[in-house]
C-alpha cells in the first residue's frame, strides 16, 4: 500500500531567521513578518543616514531626513503643493511634522509659499531646485555607479518597492485596527 505524500504544512523558517523581536516571531508565519520589520528598520536607518549624509554633501547639514523627503517631494514635477498634499504623499500623519519641515526650509530658502485663499501652496525656490540637482548629482555618484557596479537587479529592486508599498496597506489598517481597541 503506498503512502501519500503529506502536505507540508505551514512554512518554517530558516534555521536561524534574522528577526527584529524573537518574541514577536513565534507563531508559523509571525516570524516572516518580523524579519520584514527587521528589514524594513535597517532599511529605514540606513535611508536615513544617506539622506543626511547626502544633503551634507551639498552643503546642508542641518536637516533630518522628512525635511530632505518634504523637500524632493516639493520639487517633484515642479508643482505646487498643499502642506496636507505634501503629508498625504509621503504618508506622514502628522502635518505639524510636515508644517515644521516646510518652515525650515523657507528659512533656508529653499521653498517658498504662496498663500491662495485659506491655503498655502509651496513650490522650491531657485536655490531649492538647484540643491535637489546636486543632491540627485551626489546620489548617482555615490548610490547609483555603486549599485551599477554590483550588477544589480532594477527589475527586482522594482518589484521590492511594489511588495513594499502593499505591505503599508497592511500596517495602515492593521494601525488602524488597533487604533479601535
Amino acid at each position: 500500500m503506498s503512502q501519500k505524500s503529506q502536505p507540508s504544512g505551514p512554512a518554517k523558517p530558516p534555521s536561524t531567521p534574522i528577526v527584529s523581536s524573537d518574541h514577536l516571531a513565534g507563531t508559523d508565519q509571525g516570524w516572516q513578518f518580523s524579519e520584514l520589520e527587521y528589514a524594513m528598520t535597517m532599511t529605514y536607518n540606513a535611508f536615513s543616514r544617506w539622506m543626511t549624509h547626502c544633503m551634507k554633501a551639498v552643503g546642508y547639514k542641518d536637516f533630518n531626513p522628512l525635511d530632505i523627503l518634504v523637500l524632493h517631494n516639493v520639487n517633484h514635477r515642479g508643482k505646487e503643493k498643499r502642506l496636507s498634499d505634501i503629508a498625504f504623499m509621503l504618508n506622514v500623519e502628522d502635518n505639524h511634522t510636515v508644517n515644521y519641515a516646510l518652515k525650515k526650509l523657507a528659512k533656508a530658502d529653499l521653498v517658498t509659499g504662496r498663500k491662495v485663499g485659506k491655503e498655502m501652496f509651496y513650490s522650491t525656490t531657485d536655490q531649492g531646485r538647484q540643491v535637489c540637482e546636486a543632491y540627485r548629482d551626489v546620489r548617482k555618484a555615490c548610490l547609483l555607479d555603486a549599485a551599477e557596479a554590483t550588477d544589480r537587479d532594477y527589475d527586482e529592486i522594482s518589484h521590492v518597492a511594489r511588495v513594499l508599498r502593499s505591505v503599508s496597506g497592511l500596517y495602515d489598517q492593521a494601525s488602524r485596527s488597533a487604533a479601535s481597541l
